[in-house]
This record gives structure tokens, C-alpha cells and sequence, in this order.
């Protein structure tokens, strides 16, 4: 019979062990993050110090705010041209916009090595009408150019109230002279989901963007289409640039089966 006193002597002595070398393991891992965070605290150290120069000794008088927006927006320009900071009075736009009705010309922009540049006009819209083409670079939004301008800025320069103008400055490939356009606003509504049948048996479906409605909208179409018994579909994704993750996932689940992760 083993003596009691042993074995609980043995199990203490297991339990220093482990103890002992999680907190070897878990030490080591303390450290790293402790000296990571101590870099990191460092380098905001420096941005303090910069900001607080600059509060205390420029030549005019700067509000905190926007020096601390205008930092954030330089560290997202970092890293693509995809990303951007968003003040809540672009992000209250971006709302409006994928809620497929705002005030503006009606273009598709994106950026491409560091230039603004149309993706495509949108139908029936003012940029359309003045002649604005897919592929035009935008020197000039009004006076201000859009050399390493962001694309939040640049749609928000473009966006306004209806019947107000504004002045784009064009490069357009073949052109040797800028293209000047003068174009006035209007209440732009985009349908993100039209359809038809192009064949007996063949239907289309043109997705423009991805909006809070658009997923309804494909399912809709989607069932016309099948009472005409179509036997194939074209989705067509041309110039669309972009919108709400969570509707092009629902998009994408109408057409992959349950259980497949997108």
C-alpha cells in the first residue's frame, strides 16, 4: 500500500513541474507581445510628440481633429488603393450610395496606378449624356486636382445636391489637348439588376453594383427568366465595381450549393 503523504508529495511535485514550464512557455510568450507593444508604444510616442509640435508652434492655428483624420487617412494610403478612412460624413455618402439613389453624375470611378480613372458612365445619367467614356482619366474635379487623391474624396468632390454643376478635367487616350466637361448634377437611381432573354433558351442577367436590394432584385429576375424556360444564363459582372460584401455574398450563395464557404 503506498503511503499517502508520498503520493501526495509526488503529485505536487508533478504539479510544480508543469507549472513551471507553462510559465516558461507562457513567459516567453508574454515577452514577445510586451516588446511588440512597447514598439508600438514608442513609435505613438514620436506621432505625440509630432502632433503636439505642431499644435503648439505652426504657423497657424490647427485643430487636432483634422491632423489626427489626416494622419489616419496617410496610414491607410499605405497600404492599397482599395482602402480608405472614412469621416462619418463620407461614410454617411457610401450609405446613400449603396442604397441605389444620391445626387451626382453618375459615374463609376476607381483608381489605377494612382490616377482617378472612369470605370464606366452609367446609363442615363448626366456624365453619359455630356459624352464622359470608360477609360477617361480625371485630371480635375473643379479646380482641385486628383493627383494621389483617394477615392472617398474624389467621389465625394463629385457628389451634390441636383441641379448644381460641376467641372471635370479629362485625359482621354488618342486626345492630345484635356477634355473640358461641365456637367450638372441630378438624383441618380441605379437599378444594380436588369435582365432579358437573348436566345430562346438563353437569359442575362447584368449586375451593375452590389446595393442593399440587389440580391432581391437577382431572385426576382432570376424567376422571370425561369418562366420563360431558359435552359442557360449569363451573369454578366462587366465595370462593376464594387459595393456591399455581405450582398455579394448573397449574390454568390444563389449560385453555390449549401454548405460551400465563399
Amino acid at each position: 500500500m503506498r503511503h499517502p503523504t508520498r503520493v501526495r508529495f509526488t503529485l505536487t511535485a508533478l504539479a510544480v513541474i508543469t507549472l513551471f514550464g507553462m510559465g516558461l512557455f507562457l513567459g516567453r510568450g508574454w515577452e514577445n507581445k510586451v516588446s511588440a507593444e512597447t514598439e508600438t508604444f514608442e513609435d505613438l510616442k514620436v506621432f505625440s510628440e509630432v502632433l503636439s509640435v505642431l499644435q503648439k508652434d505652426y504657423v497657424e492655428p490647427v485643430k487636432s481633429k483634422d491632423l489626427i483624420y489626416g494622419a489616419i487617412k496617410g496610414m491607410i494610403n499605405t497600404l492599397d488603393a482599395h482602402s480608405a478612412f472614412m469621416p462619418p460624413e463620407v461614410y454617411k455618402e457610401v450609405q446613400v450610395d449603396t442604397k441605389g439613389e444620391f445626387g451626382g453624375l453618375g459615374l463609376q470611378v476607381g483608381v489605377k496606378d494612382n490616377r482617378l480613372v472612369v470605370v464606366a458612365p452609367i446609363e442615363g445619367t448626366p456624365a453619359e449624356e455630356v459624352g464622359i467614356k470608360s477609360g477617361d482619366w480625371i485630371l480635375k474635379v473643379d479646380d482641385s486636382s486628383t493627383k494621389d487623391m483617394n477615392l472617398m474624396d474624389a467621389v465625394n468632390k463629385m457628389r451634390g445636391p441636383k441641379g448644381s454643376k460641376v467641372v471635370l478635367t479629362i485625359s482621354r487616350e488618342g486626345v492630345n489637348d484635356p477634355l473640358t466637361f461641365t456637367i450638372t448634377r441630378d438624383i441618380i437611381r441605379i437599378q444594380s439588376v436588369k435582365s432579358k432573354v437573348i436566345e430562346p433558351d438563353i437569359g442575362y442577367i447584368r449586375i451593375s453594383q452590389f446595393q442593399e436590394q440587389t440580391a432581391k432584385d437577382l431572385e426576382k429576375a432570376y424567376a422571370e427568366l425561369n418562366k420563360e424556360k431558359v435552359r442557360s444564363l449569363i451573369l454578366d459582372l462587366r465595370n462593376n465595381p464594387g459595393g456591399l460584401l455581405s450582398s455579394a455574398v448573397e449574390v454568390s450563395e444563389q449560385f453555390i450549393e449549401n454548405g460551400k464557404l465563399i
